[in-house]
């Protein structure tokens, strides 16, 4: 997997996040995951096709796909996953995948993309297809939790 594939949803997403919660976030030790993974109960997911091929998931808790609702509403306390809370948090899997897609046709990657699918429920298991390691970065987000930026791209196989 090329670095620069990763980089730009790793920076995406952190430029995304520190706007949405005013600065909150940290980047924390990424690692790499070869089998399947459980989510930790809500993810947002983007396949990628042409060029390179694979997906991009963003994993977080239940709570923190709620606190990262609301302060993408204004401070709205959300106290359930309802539709607006959903379509809140695909709406970040667009913003973050924008940004980074847009660097990588900058330097010259051509692809494309599935709209973002968003799973939630409890001891679910996301297969890992591609039989390559995922790449996990952690990005910390203070008091509103962890979201998971787990990356599996490769060029793809003709």
């Amino acid at each position: 997997m090329r670095v620069e594939y990763i980089n730009p949803f790793v920076e995406a997403a952190f430029s995304v996040l520190s706007e949405v919660l005013a600065g909150e976030v940290k980047r924390g030790d990424l690692y790499l995951k070869e089998a399947s993974m459980q989510i930790m109960g809500v993810a947002a997911i983007v396949g990628l096709a042409g060029d390179v091929e694979g997906r991009v998931l963003f994993d977080m808790t239940r709570q923190t796909a709620l606190k990262v609702a609301g302060a993408m509403n204004g401070g709205e306390v959300f106290t359930s996953l309802d539709e607006m809370a959903k379509a809140t948090i695909t709406e970040l899997a667009n913003m973050i995948t924008a940004q980074a897609v847009t660097k990588l046709h900058e330097l010259g990657f051509k692809f494309d993309l599935t709209p973002p699918a968003l799973f939630v429920g409890d001891n679910m298991e996301i297969a890992n297809t591609l039989k390559m390691e995922a790449l996990i970065v952690p990005l910390e987000l203070g008091q509103n939790g962890t979201i998971e930026v787990n990356v599996v791209i490769r060029e793809r196989i003709t």
